[in-house]
């Protein structure tokens, strides 16, 4: 959830496909003023990178954000102004980041911390702006992102390529005013 906790459900509990279904917050205590981030399967050796909207994230283990209760279990540690922005499973060596402020960074997912718990470590700086999405993706395979009208791809990212924490620079042509990767 963008309140920075992980919930469990185990799949006997979830109803089976017949009539309208129930809402998802039976099944867990997810507070009212939040939302979800992501749903998947916690497969043992996966991986997510998870990221604040100050900009910091950290990698975190499937086995990490297993929650015993329906309360869930704090992963990302977020201040009052804070909410998690991403949470999204490691597919690749690299990350790209991009800012409400249009600027995109990108760096290797190596620079990155495997914790359990905690604040994390600066992704992307930013002037009184703050993180709007994250994507992990493969080097060799390129920056690809989705527009309302068709798909883009990049191959050369040299100029957006730098260190954990700097500023980056603008997007690529054809980059959705969203700051989204999936628009």
């Amino acid at each position: 959830g963008d309140d920075g906790r992980f919930y469990t459900l185990s799949a006997h509990t979830i109803p089976g496909g017949r009539g309208f279904g129930e809402p998802l917050r039976m099944y867990i205590d997810l507070a009212a003023d939040s939302d979800l981030l992501y749903m998947g399967v916690a497969e043992k050796e996966r991986q997510f990178l998870v990221a604040s909207s100050s900009g910091r994230g950290f990698i975190v283990t499937a086995d990490n954000v297993i929650a015993q209760t329906k309360n869930g279990k704090q992963i990302l540690n977020l201040s009052a102004e804070e909410k998690a922005v991403a949470c999204v499973p490691v597919e690749g060596d690299m990350v790209a980041v991009i800012g409400e402020n249009r600027k995109l960074l990108i760096f290797p997912v190596s620079e990155l911390p495997i914790m359990g718990r905690g604040r994390g470590v600066i992704l992307q700086k930013y002037n009184g702006g703050a993180l709007s999405d994250v994507k992990t993706f493969m080097l060799e395979e390129g920056l690809s992102w989705q527009n309302k009208k068709r798909s883009f791809s990049e191959k050369d990212l040299t100029t957006w390529q730098g260190k954990r924490a700097g500023a980056g620079r603008l997007p690529p042509t054809g980059f959705p005013r969203t700051n989204k990767f999936n628009a």
